[in-house]
């Protein structure tokens, strides 16, 4: 009996390609990437050319890539980082003042997200308001487009605003948030703040819209990209991409360990998780078909529906 997988928004089938990639890690890439014998070093250059495939994928470069665990951690890392640059920016601007001084009146960082952010934003922003951690605000999604609106998001804007955080495709609807137009907008305000405020950040969370529509982050002017590879045909693996980490965008480790992903996310890379990033380069050669083929079918079952909803259900 044939049957219809119609929850793709929820995970993909691992592409026969990617199995055999994976499978070859698994036999011949054994060795620890931090040593310099020959498993070790093959093991390496594998990680390294994943890192390169998926930063070509969103417009990046290798060392924009950092792997995590998945989607929920890399958006955790984000959101870490925020709160510690705000919290770090404030001791700068006030001459070393301490962290009791800090939990004053308006000393808290504050937080935009949408009300419609899958639950790796939506919890950790809730548990930072619940923490006393950070202000956070729920900017509610158009009754009439579905979308976050730009002026939205701009009116929400505080003195102590850190960070921007608007998934780029919403899993259930479908709907295309305005992120570069949003990203323009606050770059606006960053030029015009007071040098004491921090810079707010930008982020979206671009899991369900890599392979599907093209993201670009230079395009899109976000300073992070959360990356899931099992939403494109992957296993089960993260990435976070930061414009510059370190250097031009804040990265705050979440943990600390062995110098693994530039000390920003240690821990031994998980060779053949990231060698099934191999996805990615399947997104960057096969993008057109991808698109073309998804708005064929959303097309068709649109018609069905419309002509029959219910015997098409």
């Amino acid at each position: 009996e044939s049957k219809i997988y119609m929850d793709y928004n929820a995970t993909t089938p691992v592409d026969p390609e990617v199995v055999r990639v994976v499978t070859d890690a698994l036999t011949e890439a054994w060795g620890n990437p931090s040593s310099n014998y020959l498993p070790g070093l093959k093991a390496r250059d594998i990680i390294y050319h994943s890192r390169d495939t998926i930063a070509r994928m969103v417009g990046g470069k290798a060392a924009d890539i950092i792997f995590t665990s998945g989607g929920t951690e890399a958006n955790n890392l984000v959101f870490h980082t925020a709160v510690e640059h705000f919290r770090k920016s404030k001791n700068s601007a006030e001459g070393g003042t301490n962290s009791k001084q800090l939990n004053g009146s308006g000393s808290l960082p504050h937080i935009i997200i949408s009300n419609v952010e899958h639950d790796s934003i939506k919890l950790t922003a809730k548990h930072l308001l619940k923490e006393g951690k950070a202000d956070v605000t729920f900017v509610p999604v158009s009754k009439v487009t579905a979308r976050v609106e730009v002026e939205d998001v701009i009116a929400a804007i505080r003195p102590t605003t850190s960070l921007v955080s608007i998934m780029l495709a919403n899993n259930e609807t479908g709907i295309i948030m305005p992120i570069k137009n949003i990203c323009q907008r606050v770059r606006e305000v960053n030029k015009q703040r007071a040098a004491s405020a921090p810079k707010i950040l930008l982020h979206t969370d671009a899991a369900q819209a890599i392979g599907k529509i093209r993201v670009d982050a230079h395009e899109l002017g976000v300073d992070y990209i959360t990356i899931v590879g099992h939403k494109f045909y992957g296993p089960r693996i993260g990435a976070l991409f930061v414009n510059d980490p370190g250097t031009t965008t804040p990265v705050y480790p979440l943990f600390f360990g062995g110098g693994q992903e530039c000390n920003f996310r240690p821990g031994y890379d998980m060779v053949y998780c990231v060698m099934g990033f191999h996805a990615a380069e399947l997104v960057s050669s096969n993008l057109a078909e991808y698109e073309a083929h998804f708005l064929d079918i959303r097309c068709y079952l649109e018609q069905k529906l419309l002509v029959s909803p219910v015997s098409a259900l």
